[in-house]
């Protein structure tokens, strides 16, 4: 069961990383300097940020409930201990 929650766990971490990497800097940043907010606004880019945004708080909460989960079932402070003695 560890297992498969450790294996749940690193594929939401890539997850989440690859949707924080895709995300807009919001406070301009050096895309909006050189003209990247028109072209956002050209394509019509704000429905899939609004995506990406929603995607990142989801996955950042199945990651925080997953890691209490493994944790609990870890058996608290001591079952890393016993985990590393068998």
């Amino acid at each position: 069961m560890l297992t498969t929650m450790t294996v749940l766990i690193t594929l939401i971490c890539i997850l989440l990383m690859g949707a924080v990497l895709i995300q807009n800097p919001k406070g301009g940043g050096v895309d909006s300097t050189f003209g990247g907010s028109q072209a956002n606004q050209m394509f019509g880019a704000a429905k899939s940020a609004d995506f990406i945004e929603k995607a990142t708080w989801y996955l950042a909460i199945a990651l925080f409930v997953l890691c209490i989960i493994t944790s609990l079932l870890a058996g608290g402070p001591t079952g890393g201990e016993q985990l590393m003695s068998q």
